[in-house]
Protein backbone atom coordinates (compact mmCIF):
# COMPACT_ATOMS: atom_id res chain seq x y z
CA UNK A 1 0.00 0.00 0.00
CA UNK A 2 1.19 3.47 -1.09
CA UNK A 3 0.57 6.71 1.76
CA UNK A 4 -0.39 9.69 -0.69
CA UNK A 5 1.66 12.02 -1.93
CA UNK A 6 2.09 16.00 -1.35
CA UNK A 7 2.61 16.14 -5.15
CA UNK A 8 0.44 13.72 -5.80
CA UNK A 9 -2.46 14.39 -8.36
CA UNK A 10 -6.12 15.00 -7.76
CA UNK A 11 -8.73 13.00 -8.44
CA UNK A 12 -11.80 13.53 -9.76
CA UNK A 13 -14.72 10.43 -9.87
CA UNK A 14 -17.12 11.26 -12.67
CA UNK A 15 -19.94 9.09 -14.01
CA UNK A 16 -21.85 11.42 -16.16
CA UNK A 17 -24.61 12.36 -13.68
CA UNK A 18 -25.22 16.00 -12.36
CA UNK A 19 -23.15 15.93 -9.90
CA UNK A 20 -19.98 15.24 -11.80
CA UNK A 21 -19.98 18.79 -12.57
CA UNK A 22 -19.91 19.77 -8.79
CA UNK A 23 -16.83 17.29 -8.55
CA UNK A 24 -14.66 19.45 -11.74
CA UNK A 25 -15.35 22.67 -10.47
CA UNK A 26 -13.95 21.73 -7.49
CA UNK A 27 -11.06 19.14 -8.43
CA UNK A 28 -10.14 21.74 -10.92
CA UNK A 29 -9.53 24.53 -8.36
CA UNK A 30 -7.93 22.05 -6.47
CA UNK A 31 -5.48 20.90 -8.98
CA UNK A 32 -4.58 24.31 -9.90
CA UNK A 33 -4.19 25.57 -6.59
CA UNK A 34 -1.60 22.49 -5.29
CA UNK A 35 -0.13 23.54 -8.66
CA UNK A 36 -0.75 19.12 -9.80
CA UNK A 37 -2.16 17.12 -12.50
CA UNK A 38 -5.86 16.82 -12.16
CA UNK A 39 -6.77 12.57 -12.65
CA UNK A 40 -10.08 12.25 -14.27
CA UNK A 41 -11.60 8.69 -13.91
CA UNK A 42 -14.74 7.04 -14.40
CA UNK A 43 -15.25 3.57 -13.39
CA UNK A 44 -17.29 1.00 -15.00
CA UNK A 45 -17.67 -2.84 -13.72
CA UNK A 46 -15.03 -5.48 -14.39
CA UNK A 47 -16.49 -8.86 -16.20
CA UNK A 48 -17.77 -10.82 -14.00
CA UNK A 49 -16.19 -13.77 -12.79
CA UNK A 50 -19.61 -15.95 -12.88
CA UNK A 51 -22.62 -14.89 -15.44
CA UNK A 52 -24.32 -16.01 -18.58
CA UNK A 53 -21.12 -15.31 -21.16
CA UNK A 54 -22.46 -12.65 -23.98
CA UNK A 55 -24.78 -10.88 -22.31
CA UNK A 56 -22.69 -10.28 -19.16
CA UNK A 57 -20.01 -9.03 -21.87
CA UNK A 58 -22.28 -7.26 -23.83
CA UNK A 59 -23.38 -5.60 -20.08
CA UNK A 60 -19.70 -4.54 -19.21
CA UNK A 61 -19.13 -3.33 -22.80
CA UNK A 62 -22.18 -0.90 -22.52
CA UNK A 63 -20.77 0.45 -19.04
CA UNK A 64 -17.11 0.80 -20.54
CA UNK A 65 -18.84 2.97 -23.63
CA UNK A 66 -20.68 4.80 -20.92
CA UNK A 67 -17.87 5.65 -18.50
CA UNK A 68 -15.63 6.93 -22.04
CA UNK A 69 -18.65 9.39 -22.72
CA UNK A 70 -18.55 10.26 -18.77
CA UNK A 71 -14.75 11.25 -19.51
CA UNK A 72 -15.25 12.97 -22.81
CA UNK A 73 -18.21 15.59 -21.32
CA UNK A 74 -15.69 15.70 -18.44
CA UNK A 75 -12.76 16.85 -20.84
CA UNK A 76 -15.55 19.13 -22.76
CA UNK A 77 -15.96 20.60 -19.13
CA UNK A 78 -12.97 21.60 -18.48
CA UNK A 79 -11.69 22.60 -21.82
CA UNK A 80 -14.30 25.85 -20.76
CA UNK A 81 -12.69 26.33 -17.48
CA UNK A 82 -8.82 27.46 -18.67
CA UNK A 83 -5.40 25.54 -19.12
CA UNK A 84 -5.17 22.17 -17.18
CA UNK A 85 -2.75 19.44 -16.54
CA UNK A 86 -5.47 16.48 -17.07
CA UNK A 87 -5.44 13.18 -17.74
CA UNK A 88 -8.69 10.72 -18.00
CA UNK A 89 -8.81 6.90 -17.10
CA UNK A 90 -11.25 4.46 -17.59
CA UNK A 91 -11.35 2.25 -14.65
CA UNK A 92 -12.73 -1.71 -14.38
CA UNK A 93 -13.44 -2.71 -10.65
CA UNK A 94 -16.00 -4.18 -9.20
CA UNK A 95 -17.31 -0.58 -7.46
CA UNK A 96 -17.08 2.74 -7.97
CA UNK A 97 -15.73 3.50 -4.61
CA UNK A 98 -13.12 0.58 -4.98
CA UNK A 99 -11.84 1.33 -8.60
CA UNK A 100 -10.89 5.45 -7.00
CA UNK A 101 -9.70 3.92 -4.08
CA UNK A 102 -7.06 1.58 -5.96
CA UNK A 103 -6.54 4.51 -8.57
CA UNK A 104 -5.33 6.54 -5.53
CA UNK A 105 -3.31 4.65 -3.81
CA UNK A 106 -1.62 3.51 -7.17
CA UNK A 107 -1.39 6.94 -7.87
CA UNK A 108 -0.67 8.29 -4.55
CA UNK A 109 -2.96 10.71 -4.97
CA UNK A 110 -3.17 14.09 -3.03
CA UNK A 111 -6.74 14.16 -2.83
CA UNK A 112 -9.97 12.49 -4.22
CA UNK A 113 -13.01 14.55 -5.05
CA UNK A 114 -16.61 13.44 -5.63
CA UNK A 115 -19.68 14.97 -6.23
CA UNK A 116 -22.60 14.56 -3.66
CA UNK A 117 -25.43 11.81 -4.78
CA UNK A 118 -28.54 12.81 -6.92
CA UNK A 119 -30.47 12.39 -4.06
CA UNK A 120 -29.10 16.00 -2.08
CA UNK A 121 -30.66 18.76 -2.15
CA UNK A 122 -29.58 21.82 -3.97
CA UNK A 123 -26.51 23.53 -2.48
CA UNK A 124 -26.08 20.54 0.30
CA UNK A 125 -23.48 17.36 -0.08
CA UNK A 126 -25.03 14.29 0.06
CA UNK A 127 -23.15 11.80 0.16
CA UNK A 128 -23.90 9.08 -2.27
CA UNK A 129 -22.96 5.57 -2.25
CA UNK A 130 -19.47 6.07 -4.17
CA UNK A 131 -18.90 8.98 -1.39
CA UNK A 132 -19.51 7.01 1.75
CA UNK A 133 -17.44 4.04 0.44
CA UNK A 134 -14.35 6.07 -0.20
CA UNK A 135 -14.80 7.74 3.13
CA UNK A 136 -14.85 5.14 5.06
CA UNK A 137 -11.61 3.83 3.78
CA UNK A 138 -9.09 6.15 1.89
CA UNK A 139 -5.56 6.91 2.30
CA UNK A 140 -6.02 10.28 1.26
CA UNK A 141 -8.38 13.18 1.98
CA UNK A 142 -11.77 12.78 0.34
CA UNK A 143 -13.18 15.93 -0.91
CA UNK A 144 -17.04 16.37 -1.67
CA UNK A 145 -18.58 18.89 -3.63
CA UNK A 146 -22.18 20.12 -2.66
CA UNK A 147 -25.00 20.04 -5.29
CA UNK A 148 -25.43 22.80 -7.71
CA UNK A 149 -21.83 24.10 -6.91
CA UNK A 150 -21.87 27.22 -9.14
CA UNK A 151 -18.07 28.57 -8.35
CA UNK A 152 -14.83 27.39 -7.08
CA UNK A 153 -13.70 28.24 -3.39
CA UNK A 154 -12.19 31.77 -3.44
CA UNK A 155 -14.96 33.94 -3.33
CA UNK A 156 -15.37 34.34 0.86
CA UNK A 157 -11.45 34.14 1.29
CA UNK A 158 -11.62 32.19 4.18
CA UNK A 159 -11.05 28.11 4.94
CA UNK A 160 -12.87 26.38 7.69
CA UNK A 161 -11.43 24.05 10.42
CA UNK A 162 -13.84 21.85 12.21
CA UNK A 163 -11.54 21.71 15.39
CA UNK A 164 -11.53 18.79 18.04
CA UNK A 165 -7.79 18.43 20.19
CA UNK A 166 -8.04 14.87 18.92
CA UNK A 167 -5.35 13.37 16.73
CA UNK A 168 -7.94 13.83 13.71
CA UNK A 169 -8.87 17.18 14.42
CA UNK A 170 -5.03 18.50 14.53
CA UNK A 171 -4.58 16.20 10.84
CA UNK A 172 -7.63 18.35 9.39
CA UNK A 173 -5.75 21.69 10.94
CA UNK A 174 -2.46 20.77 9.29
CA UNK A 175 -3.72 19.54 6.32
CA UNK A 176 -6.26 22.89 5.79
CA UNK A 177 -3.00 25.14 7.07
CA UNK A 178 -0.65 24.00 4.15
CA UNK A 179 -3.95 25.12 1.77
CA UNK A 180 -4.33 28.77 3.97
CA UNK A 181 -0.37 29.06 3.11
CA UNK A 182 -0.48 28.20 -0.47
CA UNK A 183 -3.47 30.57 -1.18
CA UNK A 184 -2.77 33.22 1.31
CA UNK A 185 -5.94 32.63 2.72
CA UNK A 186 -6.97 32.90 6.45
CA UNK A 187 -8.06 30.04 8.25
CA UNK A 188 -10.99 30.17 10.62
CA UNK A 189 -10.84 27.24 13.92
CA UNK A 190 -14.69 26.25 15.03
CA UNK A 191 -15.43 24.41 17.60
CA UNK A 192 -19.40 23.62 18.20
CA UNK A 193 -20.28 22.76 22.16
CA UNK A 194 -23.08 20.85 21.91
CA UNK A 195 -26.02 22.08 24.38
CA UNK A 196 -28.75 20.38 25.98
CA UNK A 197 -29.57 16.76 26.57
CA UNK A 198 -27.28 16.47 24.12
CA UNK A 199 -24.28 17.67 26.37
CA UNK A 200 -25.02 15.52 29.41
CA UNK A 201 -26.88 12.50 28.85
CA UNK A 202 -25.49 11.64 32.06
CA UNK A 203 -26.50 14.07 34.53
CA UNK A 204 -29.22 15.48 36.10
CA UNK A 205 -30.58 19.00 36.80
CA UNK A 206 -29.75 22.41 35.33
CA UNK A 207 -26.98 23.24 37.59
CA UNK A 208 -25.02 20.23 36.74
CA UNK A 209 -25.89 21.12 33.38
CA UNK A 210 -24.29 24.57 33.17
CA UNK A 211 -21.78 23.63 34.94
CA UNK A 212 -20.80 21.15 32.59
CA UNK A 213 -21.13 23.27 29.51
CA UNK A 214 -19.09 26.22 31.41
CA UNK A 215 -16.11 23.58 32.17
CA UNK A 216 -16.38 22.21 28.59
CA UNK A 217 -16.24 26.25 27.09
CA UNK A 218 -13.33 27.12 28.75
CA UNK A 219 -11.44 23.81 27.60
CA UNK A 220 -12.60 23.70 24.09
CA UNK A 221 -12.05 27.93 24.14
CA UNK A 222 -7.94 27.28 25.36
CA UNK A 223 -7.65 24.36 22.84
CA UNK A 224 -8.48 26.77 20.36
CA UNK A 225 -6.30 29.44 21.54
CA UNK A 226 -3.65 26.98 21.52
CA UNK A 227 -4.01 25.67 17.99
CA UNK A 228 -4.59 28.94 16.31
CA UNK A 229 -1.12 29.66 17.96
CA UNK A 230 0.08 26.72 16.90
CA UNK A 231 -0.07 27.63 12.72
CA UNK A 232 2.65 29.95 11.33
CA UNK A 233 2.85 31.91 8.29
CA UNK A 234 -0.92 32.40 8.03
CA UNK A 235 -3.79 34.81 9.76
CA UNK A 236 -5.91 32.51 11.79
CA UNK A 237 -9.05 33.21 13.93
CA UNK A 238 -11.08 30.87 15.94
CA UNK A 239 -14.82 30.85 17.59
CA UNK A 240 -16.54 28.68 19.63
CA UNK A 241 -20.22 28.26 19.00
CA UNK A 242 -23.07 26.71 20.43
CA UNK A 243 -25.61 24.46 19.08
CA UNK A 244 -26.31 21.22 17.57
CA UNK A 245 -22.89 20.31 16.36
CA UNK A 246 -23.33 18.96 12.67
CA UNK A 247 -26.33 21.37 11.72
CA UNK A 248 -24.35 24.29 12.47
CA UNK A 249 -21.05 23.50 10.58
CA UNK A 250 -23.70 22.45 8.11
CA UNK A 251 -24.97 25.92 7.68
CA UNK A 252 -21.77 27.32 7.74
CA UNK A 253 -22.19 30.18 4.86
CA UNK A 254 -18.66 31.96 5.85
CA UNK A 255 -15.63 29.69 4.30
CA UNK A 256 -15.08 28.73 1.21
CA UNK A 257 -14.25 24.69 2.13
CA UNK A 258 -14.34 23.25 5.54
CA UNK A 259 -11.98 20.64 6.84
CA UNK A 260 -13.21 18.12 9.13
CA UNK A 261 -11.06 14.90 10.90
CA UNK A 262 -12.19 11.44 10.35
CA UNK A 263 -13.12 9.70 13.80
CA UNK A 264 -10.42 9.76 16.68
CA UNK A 265 -9.84 6.14 15.75
CA UNK A 266 -9.05 3.12 13.39
CA UNK A 267 -6.49 2.25 11.32
CA UNK A 268 -3.59 4.70 10.97
CA UNK A 269 -3.25 7.02 7.57
CA UNK A 270 -7.32 6.14 6.02
CA UNK A 271 -10.67 8.07 6.54
CA UNK A 272 -13.14 6.40 8.81
CA UNK A 273 -16.09 8.33 9.31
CA UNK A 274 -17.02 9.18 12.96
CA UNK A 275 -20.53 10.15 13.96
CA UNK A 276 -20.67 13.88 13.15
CA UNK A 277 -17.88 13.97 9.84
CA UNK A 278 -20.70 11.19 8.63
CA UNK A 279 -23.59 13.25 8.85
CA UNK A 280 -21.66 16.70 7.90
CA UNK A 281 -20.83 15.48 4.35
CA UNK A 282 -24.57 14.81 3.69
CA UNK A 283 -25.72 18.00 5.00
CA UNK A 284 -23.01 20.83 4.31
CA UNK A 285 -23.50 23.67 2.40
CA UNK A 286 -20.10 24.04 1.24
CA UNK A 287 -17.21 21.95 0.11
CA UNK A 288 -16.46 19.43 3.01
CA UNK A 289 -12.87 17.95 3.18
CA UNK A 290 -12.63 14.83 5.30
CA UNK A 291 -8.57 13.98 6.86
CA UNK A 292 -7.47 10.51 7.29
CA UNK A 293 -5.80 10.33 11.20
CA UNK A 294 -2.24 11.26 11.10
CA UNK A 295 -0.08 8.16 11.13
Amino acid sequence: MTAPDAGGPVLAGVDGGASSADALVLAGWAARTLDVPLVVAAVHPAPSAIGSGRVDAEWVSSRRDAAEQALDEARAFLAETGPLRAEYRVVASSSAAHGLHDLAEQSRAALIVVGSGAAGPDSRTFAGSTAERLLAGSVCPVAVAPAGMPEPPGSLGRIGVAYVDTPDGRAALATAADLARRTATPLMLITVVARGDAARPFLLGSDAERAFLDTARESYEEALRKAAASVAGVEVGWDLRSGDVVETLADLADVDVLFCGSRGYGPARRVLLGGVSARLVRRARRPVVVVPRAA
